[in-house]
């Protein structure tokens, strides 16, 4: 799928996420790497991915987010068919905070 120094670059980028440790220095870095439009989108695809492990339906999560039902099935088969599981840690890691916070 990816040619060797994709690869290369994905792993030296995923290392650059590894080493931020609060959400304000993820923001800080996503802000210098991508354009407001890619950010826009890549929060667009995470709330759809988020909305939809919620089950929420198409025409809900179209209202919510205002974004297309292709773009919605596109997340969807990530989730679903070829979801290397990364939403499901981040979900499940999200959800422990908000039971542990609840807890305090």
């Amino acid at each position: 799928m990816f040619k060797p120094m994709d690869e290369a670059n994905l792993k030296d980028l995923y290392e650059a996420f590894a080493v931020l440790q609060t959400p304000e220095e993820i923001a800080m870095f996503m802000q210098d790497l991508c354009t407001p439009q890619e950010l826009v989108a890549i929060a667009q695809r995470y709330q759809i991915a988020k909305l939809l492990s919620e089950d929420y339906r198409y025409a809900e999560i179209v209202e919510k987010t205002g974004t297309s039902t292709a773009t919605i099935s596109r997340v969807n088969r990530s989730l679903s068919m070829v979801s290397s599981g990364g939403y499901a840690i981040v979900f499940d890691r999200l959800k422990k905070k908000k039971d542990e916070a609840a807890a305090e």
